[in-house]
C-alpha cells in the first residue's frame, strides 16, 4: 500500500492533461486560497452514516488513490475531510467511498494568480436595447467558462443562474447569450453585473464587470434599400438593421455613408438619417449606423456596394 507521501509524488509525474482538463464546471467544488494559510474542508454529502473513505482521483475516478496517511496535510472530521496548505498536488476530485460504492464527490480548485482584467478576456455587445445581450471569451487556455448577471453571481451565492457556453470555438474561446431585464422604454439607471469564472488546470478565475446596456450597443449593419437620382445627386435611402429595437422613432439611428468618386476614387464620409443626398459621379458606397443618442459603437460597415444609373 502506497503511503500518502509516495502517492503525491507518483501524482507530479502523471501527465497533467487528463487530470486537469475540465471542460465544465462540477456540480460540487470548493476553492481555496492562493497564499496557502487557510485550510479548507470538504464535505461528503450523503445521509450514510456507516464508515467511509476518502479518495483523490488521478485521473479517472476508478485511478483514485485512497487517503491513507491522515497526516498533518489531512484531518477527517466527521462527514468533513480538513485539507491543510493545498498546492498544486493536492488538487483535483475528491471522493468518498463506502466500499465500492460512491458516496459523493467534490472538486478542490486554487484560485487563480492575478492577471488579465475583464476587458482583456471578454467582449460583451448588444445588438438592440431588447432583452438579449452577446458576449465573447477570448483565452483560449481556458477550457470551461461560465457567466451569470446580478449580485447573486457576484457574491456567490447559490441562488446564482450560471450561463454555460455552447462549447468551445475553433480559435479557442467561449460565446455566450444572456438575457436582462431592462426595460427599452426607461432611463436606464442600473449597471449590469456581470461575472465570469473560468477553469484552467484547476485554477479558478473570478472577475466581476458593472456596466450599463448603453455602454455595449452596437447596431448591426444596416440596409441600403434605395439610391434615387435627384438633379446632380443621388439620395441613399437606409433603414436599420432587423434586429434593431422598435419602434424606428422611438429607436433613432444614424448612418455614415462612405463613397468613392468616379473621377479620382477620393474616398468621402457624410452623416445622414434615415437618407442623405451624396454627389451622382460616384462609383460606389457602404454604410454603418450607430445611436446618436449614445454615441454608441459603430455597426460594422455593410460590404461595397457599386452604383449604376
Amino acid at each position: 500500500m502506497k503511503t500518502l507521501s509516495l502517492w503525491i509524488f507518483g501524482l507530479l509525474l502523471i501527465d497533467p492533461t487528463g487530470v486537469l482538463g475540465l471542460h465544465h464546471f462540477p456540480e460540487n467544488f470548493v476553492t481555496a486560497k492562493r497564499d496557502h494559510s487557510n485550510s479548507v474542508t470538504l464535505t461528503c454529502n450523503t445521509n450514510f452514516d456507516g464508515p467511509f473513505t476518502w479518495k483523490l482521483a488521478a485521473k479517472t475516478v476508478d485511478e483514485a488513490e485512497e487517503i491513507e496517511d491522515l497526516n498533518s496535510t489531512y484531518k477527517q472530521v466527521g462527514k468533513n475531510l480538513i485539507v491543510s496548505d493545498v498546492d498544486s498536488p493536492l488538487l483535483g476530485e475528491y471522493s468518498c467511498w463506502s466500499g465500492e460504492e460512491r458516496l459523493s464527490s467534490t472538486f478542490l480548485l486554487v484560485e487563480a494568480e492575478e492577471g488579465d482584467d475583464f476587458d482583456s478576456l471578454m467582449k460583451c455587445w448588444a445588438k438592440s436595447y431588447d432583452c438579449t445581450f452577446s458576449c465573447n471569451w477570448t483565452k483560449g487556455k481556458y477550457t470551461a467558462v461560465r457567466l451569470g448577471l446580478g449580485d447573486d453571481c457576484s457574491e456567490g451565492r447559490k441562488s446564482c443562474h450560471w450561463v454555460n457556453s455552447s462549447g468551445q470555438h475553433l480559435n479557442g474561446g467561449f460565446q455566450f447569450e444572456l438575457s436582462h431585464s431592462l426595460s427599452p422604454y426607461a432611463e436606464e439607471t442600473n449597471m449590469l453585473v456581470l461575472t465570469a469564472e473560468a477553469i484552467m488546470n484547476n485554477n479558478i478565475l473570478r472577475r466581476t464587470k458593472r456596466f450599463y446596456l448603453r455602454d455595449i450597443i452596437q447596431p448591426e449593419s444596416p440596409q441600403i434599400i434605395n439610391c434615387q437620382e435627384v438633379e446632380q445627386e443621388l439620395n441613399v435611402t437606409i433603414d436599420p438593421p432587423s434586429s434593431w429595437s422598435s419602434p424606428h422613432s422611438f429607436f433613432s439611428l444614424e448612418h455614415e455613408i462612405q463613397y468613392k468618386l468616379k473621377d479620382d476614387g477620393k474616398e468621402i464620409k457624410v452623416i445622414g438619417s434615415p437618407s442623405a443626398l451624396i454627389p451622382k459621379k460616384i462609383s460606389m458606397l457602404r454604410v454603418r449606423s450607430r445611436d446618436p443618442l449614445v454615441l454608441s459603437n459603430w455597426s460594422q460597415w455593410t460590404p461595397w456596394k457599386n452604383v449604376t444609373y
